[in-house]
């Protein structure tokens, strides 16, 4: 279970420079899915063997002077409650302002594990100006400059030596058990749908103790189905920060997300599949997790022959080319479908771990291959000559040919598609390596 790292602190200090520095060395084996978009919000990185993701608040940011109290201020709240601990940013070009104050005050008030990350600073005569910022009462100070790169392997080494080290205890026949998380943004339906699942009898929940901070994990039994249940909704005290704000429910999504083995997104179908949603969905691919998209509130909506297929049409749109997945209409105050929804949720699973032998592999898709090989490039043909599944957590497939890097995303589309078109891969993202023979 990776720890979550916020970068906070007012606009233009060079927050997304350094979370692009922090997570680069890692984005090649992120991103290596087609489709997945850009959004430079959330990404992994990895120091010395440890994980851990990254999230930039600057992402979020409001172009306006005037709104400390509102966004910032905001942001800096969220993260202080969902993140592990907190890198502030500030600028030794300008020296402290009262943004910069502000925030302080907050971390110091919170206890929060923070590091004050001095940017900017690109020359050696800069350095004594950052001791400055030791004024802003927290004791943890880093000189950096997040363009060059100077000082982020003495900030590194700092932040996964602070991190706290995660276990989640779980019972040896629960390790084996799938999880899945419902997320979504709020007001979507997340705490109902989840009250559904579990039903009145309460004696099928088993409560899985995790960290204190953490999701809580419901051990769910019945009906021929045994599972972990990642509830992230309604665990935690309210706080003051409002339920709607987007970068909250990316941090939540994140946490659970991170947890799961399938998520089940769930999305509202009195406002359809909006920005937020798709955010979500990335998170999930990103992270190579099993997705089943569940409409909630299905029951609100005035229908004709064409609604569902029309509805579905406009989702996978929105997510091409990863367009494979399955789609449920529920309801989780009438309960219409929700069972049908864990089934999908179990069969994604199952998709997961399937393992294709390599003869058959071989076998069907050599031919096809042939009938349409890789286009030339520079002159040169590319032969596959042999195609194997690698041993991993999702499906991942390697083709051995003579010239991989001339083997373009479409191809490894046009394979995946025949991959899926043969083998039940449904909700899962698979991954199509070139490897040189």
């Amino acid at each position: 279970m990776s720890s979550i790292v916020a970068i906070v602190g007012r606009p233009n200090v060079g927050k997304s420079t350094l979370f692009n520095r922090l997570t680069s060395s890692r984005h090649a084996i992120v991103d290596e899915m087609s489709g997945v978009t850009r959004d430079r919000i959330y990404g992994k990185a990895n120091w010395n063997g440890v994980d851990f993701s990254v999230i930039d608040t600057g992402g979020y940011a409001v172009n306006s002077e005037d709104v400390f109290e509102e966004a910032i201020r905001s942001q800096v709240l969220i993260a202080i409650e969902e993140a592990d601990m907190l890198l502030f940013v500030v600028d030794v070009t300008t020296g402290i302002t009262d943004y910069d104050e502000g925030v302080a005050e907050i971390i110091r008030r919170s206890g929060k594990k923070a590091f004050v990350v001095v940017n900017k600073v690109d020359t050696n005569e800069r350095i004594p100006e950052a001791a400055y910022f030791y004024s802003l009462g927290l004791e943890n100070l880093f000189s950096i400059s997040s363009i060059n790169g100077a000082g982020t392997g003495d900030l590194l080494d700092a932040v996964v030596e602070a991190l706290p080290k995660k276990e989640l205890t779980l019972n040896e026949d629960e390790e084996e058990l799938p999880k899945f998380a419902v997320v979504g943004r709020p007001n979507a339906g997340k705490s109902s749908i989840v009250n559904a699942f579990i039903g009145e009898d309460r004696n099928i929940v088993t409560p899985v103790s995790g960290t204190t901070r953490d999701s809580i994990h419901t051990r769910y039994n019945k009906f021929g189905h045994d599972f972990l249940l990642i509830d992230t909704a309604g665990i935690r005290k309210k706080t003051k920060v409002h339920e709607d704000l987007e970068f909250y429910s990316v941090m939540r999504a994140v946490r659970a997300i991170e947890n799961s083995d399938v998520c089940l997104l769930l999305i509202d179908a009195t406002r359809g599949f909006e920005g937020q949603d798709q955010k979500i969905f990335s998170l999930i691919e990103r992270n190579k997790k099993g997705v089943v998209v569940v409409v909630n509130k299905w029951d609100l909506m005035e229908k004709d022959n064409h609604t569902v297929k029309n509805f579905e049409a406009e989702v996978r749109s929105k997510t091409a080319p990863y367009v494979d997945y399955p789609i449920v209409f529920t309801s989780a105050v009438s309960k219409q479908r929700i069972f049908k929804a864990l089934e999908e949720a179990a069969r994604v699973f199952e998709n997961m771990k399937r393992k294709v032998p390599t003869s058959q592999l071989n076998e069907y898709l050599l031919p096809l291959i042939g009938a349409t090989p890789p286009p030339a490039t520079k002159g040169k043909y590319i032969k596959i000559k042999f195609i194997t599944q690698l041993p991993s957590t999702t499906p991942s497939f390697a083709f051995f040919c003579n010239l991989p890097q001339y083997i373009k995303e479409p191809y490894k589309r046009f394979l995946e598609n025949k991959i899926r078109g043969k083998w039940d891969l449904s909700g899962v993202p698979i991954n199509i390596f070139m490897r040189k023979k």
